[in-house]
């Protein structure tokens, strides 16, 4: 499958590209910063852009199959770049003709089937005073995203570790069958696995230990 990853220099966008590729489908990383990926492979191409520009996105996407979005806010954050991000992806992808997305956030986007307990309200109260923006960004991303008529599916994880990849993770949503971790290998695995399956199309499950 041809695919693009946007945020692939990210540590989750490394490891859905590294993954994709093993499992053999052609990938297109779409990055900033070329330098920060350091993955060489015969069908990796790089493109270099910015996720605001609405042309370098449609350029990008044309061509594709299928689009994953592994983005995440910057540092410094930049005001609404989550949410211009998601505007020009559904766009770029309903001009090519592109049904399937999966994109991620965290855990602290909250879906209607979710059945949070108090450590997850505690947990949200606590993300909301340090970083109330950034949710607040990541959550207007997921409005656009669940707006558009695509195949969609938005990946949540909680707290992502570097640990190593187990295969072993619950999926579910707040409250119900879910932790509190999950390393970023076996976040990118359920992404590729899910790609391919497509059990929960037009779904926000959180994936963890």
């Amino acid at each position: 499958m041809k695919i693009i990853v946007f945020g692939a220099s990210g540590g989750t966008g490394q490891e859905i590209v590294k993954q994709a590729l093993e499992a053999g489908h052609e990938v297109t990383a779409f990055v900033r910063n070329p330098a920060k990926l350091a993955i060489q492979h015969p069908k990796l191409k790089m493109v270099t852009g910015d996720v605001k520009d609405t042309a370098a996105v449609e350029n990008a996407v044309a061509g594709q199959e299928a689009v994953i979005s592994a983005l995440g806010p910057t540092r410094p954050p930049v005001p609404g770049m989550m949410e211009k991000a998601a505007q020009n992806i559904v766009a770029a992808m309903k001009n090519a003709g592109i049904r399937r997305l999966i994109s991620t956030t965290g855990a602290g986007v909250r879906d209607p089937q979710d059945q949070p307990k108090l450590i997850d309200h505690l947990m949200k109260g606590l993300l909301t005073l340090m970083a109330g923006e950034v949710l607040k960004d990541s959550a207007a991303n997921v409005v656009v995203i669940r707006a558009s008529d695509l195949d969609w599916t938005i990946v949540r994880y909680p707290r992502l570790t570097d640990g190593l990849f187990s295969g072993k993770y619950r999926v579910g949503y707040v409250g119900q069958n879910s932790g509190t971790q999950l390393s970023r290998a076996d976040g990118a695995h359920f992404v590729l696995k899910e790609l391919v399956e497509g059990k929960f199309v037009r779904q926000m499950p959180i994936v963890s230990y």
